[in-house]
C-alpha cells in the first residue's frame, strides 16, 4: 500500500520536529510524560484557571514587515516596478496585488507574509496548544470573491509543498460574494457570511485554534463589523495538524481561474495584530 502524504511528511519531519519541540520546552513525540503528583498531595493555592496570555503585539510603525517570519513578495519577480507589494503604512500592513502579478506557479498570484516575529525570535505554535489571533482588516470593494480560491488568511505547516490546514477565503457561493472559513484537508465549512456588507470598512477578526491531529483539533471564527457580530462559528473534532508546527499566513493568494471577472488590481489592509496563547 502506498503511504499517505501525511505519513511521508511525518516520517521526514519527525526527527526535526521532535528536536525543535524539545528546544522549545515541549516533549518530543513519544516522550514519557511527567509523573503526576501523588493522590491527596496538597498545594499552597488553588490551581489557576486557563487564561489568554499575550505573546505577540508588533508595533508596525516601528518594525514594519519585520513583524513577520517571512515575506512572499512577488517571489517570481513578475512585477518589479510595483515593488514592494507588501509594505507598512503607519500602523497598517498593506498588501497590493495587480492583474499582471504571477507567482512561481503562473496560474495564481501570491503576496503573503508568514508567522509572528519579535526581534529575531519566531513565535512557534506546537501540537496540543491553543492559540488565538486578533486583528482588523479592511477589504475594499475591488477585492472580490472569486469562483476559484482567494485566500486572505491561512494556517499552515512551515515550508513549501504542503496543503493549508485552515483557510479564510473570499468565494462566490450561488453567485453571491461570501467570506468563509474552512478546515481545508477535511473540507469542513466552519462558517460563511455575506462579503459585500464588509466591503470598504474595517472588520475585526478573532480566530482561535487548538492544534490537534486527527480529531483532536478545533477552531472558532468570529467577525465583528460596526460593533455587530456578523459570524461566530466553531468546529471541533477536526484535524489542524500535519507535521512540525503551525503558523499563520496573511495576504492575498488567489487563482487566476476565476470565471466571474473578479480579478482586478486591489489591496488588503491589516492592523492591530495580536497573538495569544491559552495557558
Amino acid at each position: 500500500m502506498t503511504p499517505s502524504r501525511r505519513a511521508v511528511l511525518g516520517a521526514a519531519l519527525g526527527a526535526g520536529a521532535g528536536a525543535a519541540a524539545t528546544a522549545a520546552g515541549a516533549p518530543p513525540a513519544g516522550a514519557r510524560p511527567a509523573a503526576a503528583p501523588p493522590a491527596g498531595a496538597g498545594t499552597s493555592r488553588a490551581a489557576t484557571p486557563a487564561a489568554w496570555q499575550l505573546r505577540w503585539a508588533p508595533s508596525v510603525r516601528e518594525v514594519g514587515t519585520r513583524a513577520f517570519e517571512t515575506l512572499e513578495d512577488d517571489r517570481a519577480g513578475s512585477h518589479p516596478e510595483a515593488a514592494p507589494h507588501i509594505s507598512a503604512e503607519g500602523d497598517t500592513i498593506r498588501f497590493a496585488i495587480h492583474t499582471v502579478d504571477r507567482d512561481t506557479s503562473t496560474d495564481r498570484q501570491r503576496q503573503e507574509v508568514t508567522g509572528c516575529r519579535t526581534g529575531d525570535t519566531h513565535l512557534k505554535w506546537w501540537r496540543g496548544e491553543t492559540w488565538r489571533v486578533t486583528y482588523r482588516m479592511f477589504l475594499p470593494s475591488s477585492l472580490r470573491a472569486t469562483t476559484t480560491f482567494t485566500h486572505i488568511m491561512q494556517m499552515k505547516q512551515p515550508g513549501t509543498g504542503s496543503a493549508p490546514l485552515v483557510v479564510q477565503s473570499l468565494r462566490r457561493s450561488g453567485g453571491e460574494q461570501t467570506i468563509e472559513l474552512k478546515v481545508f484537508g477535511q473540507d469542513v465549512l466552519v462558517g460563511r457570511t455575506d462579503l459585500e456588507p464588509l466591503h470598504d470598512r474595517w472588520t475585526d477578526v478573532d480566530f482561535r485554534i487548538t492544534i490537534g491531529d486527527g480529531a483532536a483539533g478545533s477552531v472558532r471564527w468570529i467577525l465583528t463589523s460596526g460593533g455587530t457580530t456578523v459570524v461566530d462559528r466553531e468546529a471541533s473534532g477536526v484535524d489542524t495538524f500535519l507535521a512540525d508546527r503551525v503558523r499563520p499566513k496573511w495576504g492575498i493568494y488567489r487563482s487566476l481561474g476565476d470565471t466571474s471577472g473578479a480579478i482586478r488590481d486591489t489591496y488588503l489592509l491589516l492592523s492591530d495584530l495580536r497573538a495569544y496563547q491559552l495557558v
